[in-house]
């Protein structure tokens, strides 16, 4: 019985080795082809939001990127027919900037739309001086390309929804981005943090101490 009990024992013993080293094989194979987030944004130094764009601004003269360096930007996806999101956020951007006081200046407010097939430079020029909205708001658009390849830069979602030809609606991320004056994303803000949130990481940014949350 008891060497019946021995070979019984190192078989599996033997099976749970080989289990084990199986189990282990696969892990370290998932974690060389699919290196943890955390690891490559370290490695970076930021995350990969952002990056090089050309558009039109709603005074119908072609920007780029390089237009808007050397000031911290407040960045939010959205389109002119937007029935509240998008005012909304856009209100919560000029009330943080008012909070701001004489340092609203030293951030650029800017809007991109994703629905280029209607926000036209004059469209966009008449929207950005709504009441509400940040004084110095820049409208961008451009061809369905341009707009498809910044939204893509910013991780940015959006998709046209309704089958009416003129009323129709635009499903999108909602986040306002936040970016240093080089260009490289700092944070990003919902509809639920107030004003006084974005003016307070506004401030400390400006500073060049870390955005409180």
């Amino acid at each position: 019985m008891t060497n019946k009990n021995s070979i019984v024992s190192l078989k599996s013993i033997r099976w749970v080795s080989i289990i084990l080293i199986v189990i282990l094989a696969g892990f370290l194979l998932l974690r060389e082809l699919n290196p943890p987030i955390q690891q490559a944004t370290q490695s970076s130094g930021r995350a990969a939001i952002g990056g090089n764009f050309t558009l039109t601004n709603h005074h119908g003269e072609e920007v780029t990127q390089a237009d808007f360096l050397g000031k911290p930007a407040l960045l939010f996806f959205g389109f002119t027919h937007c029935p509240d999101i998008c005012p909304t956020a856009l209100q919560q951007m000029g009330v943080a900037m008012q909070i701001m006081g004489k340092d609203a200046p030293k951030v650029q407010a800017i809007l991109i739309t994703v629905d280029p097939q209607r926000d036209t430079p004059e469209l966009l020029a008449q929207y950005v001086s709504l009441n509400g909205f940040p004084e110095n708001l820049v409208g961008l658009t451009g061809t369905d390309e341009q707009i498809e390849a910044v939204a893509k830069t910013w991780a940015v979602y959006y998709q046209r929804s309704g089958e009416a030809d003129e009323d129709y609606d635009m499903d999108h991320s909602t986040i306002i981005f936040l970016m240093a004056a080089n260009g490289e994303f700092v944070t990003g803000f919902s509809h639920n943090d107030s004003p006084e949130l974005i003016a307070s990481c506004l401030t400390n940014h400006l500073a060049g101490r870390p955005c409180r949350r």
